[in-house]
């Protein structure tokens, strides 16, 4: 019976009776002015950081993106093997329907009216001095073709292999400088992107509302004149990565082209733009001692006297890689009340420092233990009251 009413008054208890921490106020200055910095500190880093800056009480969403790109302008050479030329986009963009990778080229070598046959290879490929230096039936490493076992003068007049293949032998080692597109730095770039934020159901281009039908035609993009137009010239591109336009076009180059997002979604959607940044990708030339530039070989073939036949062409040239990137955010009462949640925990830390200071460095801090801590020694069992029987 006794042991029930127990355990009926420990439900009781349990269920209607509140339990509170005991306060203590500590009339002391300095204890005082470091908890109200502290605290002042706390509430400067949850509005000023958390909420202003990085926007606490949204919700976020990164971007689905697309990338098309036309490039535009007409360049002109003239070579002694091939004679003048005159170059569209179709000529020296690589593709010509652009997308968000894509070159252009800026200077080239030309290897005319290549066929299958024997020849001696260029002696960047390796010299020999006799047939058995050049094994039949192996390719060599940076050989041009088949070698033949052979050992014989070049054009040059230095001993290689003869090889099958395209002759005459190319020799990439003669580049033009200056480079033979110059033109190419006025060469403009129209890119069209457009994003998706799946999460609030917003898509947006980078032609805002701003740039018109009209303004598209004439506008080029500056940083600080004309930030959101979409088309940019190749040249402006080379000095925002502070390179010079004739040294990079000699040899090639990289460049990374960055489209960013960051879009306040509280805010109408037409606030909602891109912002254009440039980058030299891999160091650039002044800093790559091996491999230094970027190029490539194409062919392009024909038909002479029914035999087949190539041009070949060693492109040199400005790859341009279009990455894009970016978030939304939108306000929410979930992330909102969990980012107040955490600031109130926050504001614990400036009690756990006023008590370490107060507890353990005050010269009164046996006295504040004394204070703040009650000690309640448990009953002994002598001191219990003797059960009685029933």
């Amino acid at each position: 019976m006794v042991e029930a009413n127990k355990l009926v008054a420990s439900i009781s208890n349990f269920l209607f009776e509140y339990d509170t921490p005991r306060m203590v106020t500590v009339k002391n200055r300095r204890i005082g002015l470091i908890f109200r910095l502290i605290q002042l500190g706390v509430l400067a880093y949850i509005i000023g950081w958390v909420f202003i800056y990085e926007k606490g009480y949204q919700s976020t969403d990164t971007t689905i993106s697309s990338v098309s790109v036309k490039v535009k302008g007409i360049g002109f050479t003239n070579l002694s093997n091939i004679g003048p030329k005159i170059l569209d986009a179709v000529d020296y963009a690589f593709p010509s329907w652009g997308s968000d990778s894509f070159v252009i080229m800026t200077n080239y070598i030309v290897t005319p009216n290549q066929t299958l046959t024997h020849c001696a290879q260029h002696q960047s490929s390796g010299k020999c001095e006799s047939d058995s230096d050049c094994a039949a039936g192996v390719f060599s490493r940076y050989g041009q073709g088949i070698m033949n076992g052979k050992c014989r003068n070049n054009a040059e007049g230095n001993k290689t292999c003869e090889i099958f293949g395209w002759c005459p032998a190319e020799n990439d080692h003669i580049i033009s400088n200056p480079p033979l597109l110059m033109a190419a730095e006025n060469f403009t770039i129209f890119i069209k992107n457009s994003i998706t934020f799946t999460a609030f159901g917003v898509s947006r281009r980078n032609i805002v509302e701003s740039v018109t039908k009209a303004t598209l035609k004439n506008c080029t993009y500056h940083k600080v004149h004309d930030p959101l137009c979409p088309v940019f010239r190749l040249g402006y591109i080379v000095e925002e990565i502070k390179e010079n336009f004739s040294v990079l076009a000699y040899k090639g180059g990289m460049i990374g082209i960055v489209i960013h997002w960051d879009c306040d979604l509280d805010w109408p959607e037409k606030y909602c733009t891109p912002t254009y940044s440039f980058h030299q990708l891999y160091g650039g030339l002044d800093k790559e001692k091996v491999s230094a530039g970027f190029n490539f070989r194409y062919a392009k073939y024909y038909k002479e006297n029914g035999t087949d036949v190539r041009d070949l062409y060693k492109v040199f040239g400005i790859r341009l890689d279009i990455m894009v990137n970016g978030k939304a955010g939108k306000f929410d009462i979930i992330p909102t009340m969990t980012t107040i949640g955490s600031g109130i925990g926050v504001f614990g830390v400036a009690t756990i420092v006023c008590d370490l200071v107060m507890l353990h460095m005050l010269p009164k801090r046996n006295y504040y233990k004394q204070k703040k801590f009650k000690n309640v020694e448990g009953e002994s069992s002598t001191s219990m009251p003797a059960e009685t029987k029933d």
